[in-house]
């Protein structure tokens, strides 16, 4: 039986298309049908070729473009179109965060019919070389006689043959070619399924920058692997870590003490963590979206901050050099004893707070032992934070007609996200059910060529009495 996504006809054909997707790929209509044009940008005429079908739009390839867009520049990267990494390249960068803002203003509107009262300016930086993080896949490619590295491909499971990778910094691209002879030179070769990469050209302990290496293995090293190891780290300068399961059963290989870390100088913290915790890929955005956040809470010496989903601490801790007394809430047990050796290590143990609680089920009862904060931080991950959103609506609502309790509502929050679409529901469980102002928001370019969208939002609780009750039709 023939796959229905392939196309049966394959004829190049000349297409002007008219409009931009997020993967920043062009959008025509072909014989009343929607095409999405890979490779194509708006208001551009290319030719094309179908090479996928579905029942409601045809997805197309382009050969070649004939009348090109004022937006279109020469990618850098000349794995471009064939590595996954990157779905942007060929578009202008201030380009690049229009599509984004457009993509989070759209969500806000089509899932929720909210316009933000104000528009914060988008956050953005240099282009290349900020992924200081990276998961590379590893494929011993037994035809070949080769191993590869990299990113996969678009589209499927390979692994792209990349030499070098511009939004990497170069100490990391330099290496993606003495990583297949290192590799190859293993004898678990087949038996080593990634490399977690975490790199700080500043680590804050003067000693140079740092490059920690976590390789997944699914099988044990043999002495002469080791061996192999060792004469990469002396070579290259970096630190090798071991990943025989979970992230959390990654150790240091032969180094005594990790110096992997990375710094908020504006706030003097630094921060130790492992190459498989969470961190922002982004250090330069990541300083800026936290001084940000920080501002636009505007917390006072005297006030109590709720930061959820905390993770290390990587705005708990500056909002405690800054402010008053600050807790912050993670659900992973080892996070939260990570978040509160940094909190030691940066002398804010008196002001930093950390608890465990599963925030995808948070209620009345969780919100009770939070100790009544002025001002709220929220940076879930991907899945956003439905049940804290509803919590907050339950006490907008209860505040509604109880001046003590309207007086405890919190002041302002402030949301950090890294999916429009979960915010945009989030933002509409909060002002459509709950009446909090959404005063403004704005994108987060942390992840420059690619269709990954991050953004702010900051929200004000309803004035007293201001959330008319819904009245039902008989």
């Amino acid at each position: 039986m023939r796959n229905k996504s392939v196309p049966t006809d394959t004829t190049p054909f000349e297409i002007h298309t008219e409009s931009l997707d997020l993967e920043a790929n062009g959008i025509a209509r072909r014989d009343g049908k929607v095409l999405f044009v890979r490779g194509a940008l708006a208001d551009e005429t290319v030719v094309a070729k179908v090479v996928r079908t579905k029942p409601k739009f045809d997805v197309a390839q382009t050969l070649e473009v004939l009348r090109p867009s004022v937006l279109r520049v020469k990618p850098k990267c000349p794995h471009f179109g064939v590595c996954g990494g990157c779905s942007m390249q060929h578009l202008e960068p201030r380009a690049q965060v229009s599509v984004k803002q457009r993509t989070l203003e759209d969500n806000l509107w089509h899932l929720s019919k909210l316009k933000p009262e104000g528009a914060l300016a988008p956050i953005v930086g240099s282009p290349w070389g900020y992924r200081y993080r990276a998961r590379l896949s590893v494929r011993d490619v037994i035809k070949k006689g080769t191993v590869l590295v990299g990113f996969h491909e678009k589209a499927n499971s390979y692994v792209a043959d990349m030499t070098e990778c511009h939004v990497m910094p170069k100490r990391i691209s330099d290496l993606l070619v003495p990583f297949r002879s290192m590799i190859g030179a293993l004898s678990i070769r087949n038996k080593l399924a990634q490399i977690e990469v975490a790199y700080n050209d500043n680590p804050g302990d003067g000693q140079g920058d740092v490059m920690a290496l976590a390789l997944r293995i699914l099988a044990p090293l043999s002495t002469a692997d080791e061996q192999v190891l060792r004469e990469f780290e002396l070579t290259h300068r970096v630190e090798f870590w071991l990943q025989p399961k979970g992230p959390d059963t990654v150790v240091l290989f032969s180094a005594e003490r990790s110096r992997l870390a990375y710094v908020l100088p504006e706030y003097n913290i630094r921060m130790p963590f492992k190459p498989t915790d969470f961190t922002q890929v982004n250090h330069q955005i990541n300083n800026v979206l936290v001084r940000r956040a920080l501002r636009l809470l505007d917390v006072q010496s005297h006030e109590k901050v709720l930061d959820l989903f905390c993770g290390l601490g990587n705005f708990t801790l500056p909002l405690a050099r800054v402010g008053g007394k600050v807790l912050g809430i993670e659900g992973a047990p080892s996070l939260v004893a990570r978040a509160k050796a940094n909190a030691i290590e940066n002398g804010l143990e008196a002001k930093a707070f950390f608890a465990v609680a599963n925030l995808f089920n948070f209620d009345q009862a969780a919100w009770d032992q939070c100790d009544t904060p002025d001002k709220v931080l929220i940076d879930p991950p991907r899945e956003g934070a439905i049940a804290v959103c509803e919590v907050l609506v339950a006490l907008s609502i209860a505040a509604n007609t109880d001046a003590e309790l309207h007086k405890k509502l919190p002041k302002r929050i402030v949301y950090v996200s890294c999916n429009p679409a979960t915010l945009a529901r989030d933002s509409g469980i909060l002002v459509n059910l709950g009446g909090w102002s959404l005063k403004a928001a704005g994108v987060v370019n942390m992840f420059p060529h690619t269709s990954h969208v991050e953004s702010i939002a900051v929200f004000e609780p309803p004035a007293f009495g201001a959330i008319q009750p819904v009245v039902h039709a008989e």
